[in-house]
């Protein structure tokens, strides 16, 4: 899941995780009230309901409009629906847990096969190999040229076989070469 979609189902969670917002929405379903009206239904103070209104209307899930001296607030029922659409749908919510136990695995691959920044050994395994190259690969810079000696250069500072992972590299998709110049794709 990206970053943004992680951050924005975070303060989704964040906001509804108190009872008397859930409250809120619930009566605010049922038809439009003022902010002194919630405050006698919640038995809370004006300023408290305003507080928990605020952080509702920056989710876009209540709508506010002033009517006279008072603040009219209802309940955007299509915003929720969006929002609960987009942010907790199935696929959204798998996606959190595949990065985590992604991330943990391919740590765990690195912290077993180097020793610090060296290489102790190519994995056999296909996929713990595909980790090792992956980590090569941040190594070089994005629209950058090199020669492949630098790429040799560059590899050998971490493992001594610089001509099977330059090969790894390129078989991956990681670099490109043509003509002896090798770049980050």
């Amino acid at each position: 899941m990206p970053e943004g979609e992680f951050q924005a189902l975070l303060q989704f969670f964040k906001v509804l995780a108190d009872e008397n917002r859930l409250k809120l929405l619930g009566i605010l379903a049922n038809r439009e009230q003022s902010v002194e009206e919630l405050a006698a239904l919640l038995q809370l103070r004006a300023p408290t309901v305003s507080h928990h209104l605020a952080r509702l209307k920056e989710l876009g899930l209540v709508g506010m409009r002033p009517e006279g001296n008072t603040h009219i607030y209802w309940l955007d029922a299509e915003a929720l629906r969006n929002l609960s659409k987009g942010l907790l749908s199935s696929e959204k919510m798998a996606s959190l847990v595949d990065n985590v136990a992604g991330d943990a695995w391919e740590r765990k691959v690195l912290r077993d096969f180097f020793d610090g920044t060296r290489l102790k050994e190519i994995p056999a395994s296909r996929k713990k190999r595909d980790v090792i190259i992956k980590w090569f690969a941040t190594l070089f810079e994005p629209g950058m040229k090199y020669k492949e000696a630098e790429v040799n250069e560059i590899i050998q500072r971490h493992h001594p076989d610089s001509a099977s992972i330059r090969r790894e590299l390129i078989g991956a998709h990681f670099l490109q070469r043509e003509n002896g110049i090798y770049w980050r794709v």
